[in-house]
């Protein structure tokens, strides 16, 4: 099985949008890490698992139809967690997004190209605000789309829909990179060039196959 997936084009523009996922591609994002930060049990640790980072709250969340304090109360209702348990479990989630600093480089690489630079990203306001204050990425990318922020989430198609009636991009001349095969298989269905992201060598590799770097 190959490292990565590319929906290749022969016909690709020479000048591409290169279009970023943030958690898990920019940002280090790893719920299992964080959960044992917080408790120490492994029951505890598994209910927590399921009941809030893979539980549909967390879904809207990154929405932004629901608020973190409406999903800290329902979470510790699921759970039957203290709330203060709760509430420094969502406090760990944006100081654990931690750059990839591999990731970085390359951004600035592609930066130094013709190619334009974008992020579309599910992400809940905390988190965003925090990274945005936190690193001084954001002056690299020519758009930016958050979902919490347009409440639309990936992978639904209304976000790509979305990123490229804002910023006025053609599908074809697109590269989403994103770790989760979902949310690549959503993006090429509207005709979107994709990249699945295994670690900052691999997707290097990608990117100068379509000549991007």
């Amino acid at each position: 099985m190959p490292k990565f997936s590319l929906s290749a084009n022969p016909e690709l523009a020479s000048t591409l949008n290169i279009v970023f996922d943030l958690g898990g591609v920019v940002f280090n994002w790893q719920p299992n890490t964080i959960i044992r930060r917080v408790f120490a049990d492994s029951e505890t640790q598994e209910l927590v698992k399921a009941e809030i980072f893979e539980h549909v709250d967390w879904v809207e969340l990154d929405r932004g139809s629901i608020t973190l304090d409406q999903a800290i109360v329902r979470g510790a209702s699921r759970t039957g967690l203290p709330r203060g348990t709760i509430e420094k479990l969502m406090d760990e989630v944006p100081r654990s997004l931690t750059p990839i600093q591999g990731t970085i480089d390359l951004i600035r690489s592609i930066r130094h190209s013709d190619n334009k630079l974008f992020v579309l990203s599910n992400m809940h306001i905390a988190s965003i605000s925090y990274l945005e204050k936190k690193h001084k990425i954001w002056d690299m990318f020519d758009g930016i789309v958050i979902s919490s922020r347009i409440q639309k989430v990936k992978p639904e198609i209304e976000i790509y829909e979305h990123l490229l009636k804002e910023y006025g991009l053609n599908a074809p001349e697109t590269v989403f990179i994103d770790d989760l095969r979902e949310n690549l298989t959503a993006a090429s269905s509207i005709g979107i060039q994709t990249i699945r992201y295994v670690d900052p060598f691999q997707c290097r590799r990608s990117l100068a196959d379509l000549k991007c770097i």
